[in-house]
């Protein structure tokens, strides 16, 4: 699938129908998601392998994992709201899903690729660490996921105390549109970076 017709298919899933501050839920801009699918078909490869998408939200990363020929694709997250919109999308869409409604840190179920937009600790100091800790437990070959660059180093020191091999980290625009209350600005502009990080061995 063309990147271009990727993102229109991305854009086209809602983001959370009731944002909660609390578990900073935004929505994961269908540029960003779209190349940090595009990187891990070039270095891993979608087609074909299972795909886990921790704190899916809506599921723009599980529903353009499966667009691209992923499978079986699950996506976790702890709130019913976006899961019930995740389910619609992904029926309108025409790709099969699997949205389940669980604490990450609870998720025992491996797959071959860990996708994951974790909350950056906007709310909650380290809000992000028991989504990077289930990501490495769970991902047979490769983790795929965004943090805030003032995390680079602690993200890079975590793949290399479990043994993983950052293969690519690049910064992305990243605009966040008024989602809160607390929002002053229309958009603010957040210092991202995206990653792929290989965990194991590609067969």
């Amino acid at each position: 699938m063309r990147r271009e017709q990727l993102i229109r298919r991305i854009q086209a899933v809602p983001g959370p129908p009731d944002p909660a501050s609390e578990l900073e839920q935004v929505v994961t801009p269908a540029e960003a998601a779209a190349d940090l699918l595009g990187a891990l078909d070039r270095f891993v490869g979608l087609a074909g392998r299972s795909v886990l998408d921790l704190g899916c939200g809506t599921g723009r990363l599980a529903i353009g994992a499966a667009l691209m020929g992923a499978g079986p694709v699950v996506g976790v997250d702890v709130d019913p709201g976006s899961l019930r919109s995740a389910r619609a999308s992904a029926k309108a869409a025409n790709v099969g899903v699997e949205f389940v409604a669980s604490e990450v840190k609870a998720w025992e179920r491996p797959a071959d690729i860990v996708v994951m937009n974790p909350p950056f600790g906007a709310q909650t100091r380290h809000a992000d660490r028991p989504f990077w800790d289930r990501a490495f437990a769970l991902a047979r070959l490769s983790v795929g996921a965004f943090g805030l660059s003032v995390s680079r180093t602690f993200i890079a020191r975590l793949a290399l105390d479990r043994g993983a091999h950052v293969v690519d980290v690049v910064p992305v625009p990243w605009d966040l549109p008024r989602t809160f209350p607390h929002h002053r600005a229309a958009k603010i502009r957040l210092e991202v970076d995206r990653w792929v990080i290989e965990t194991g061995t590609r067969t």
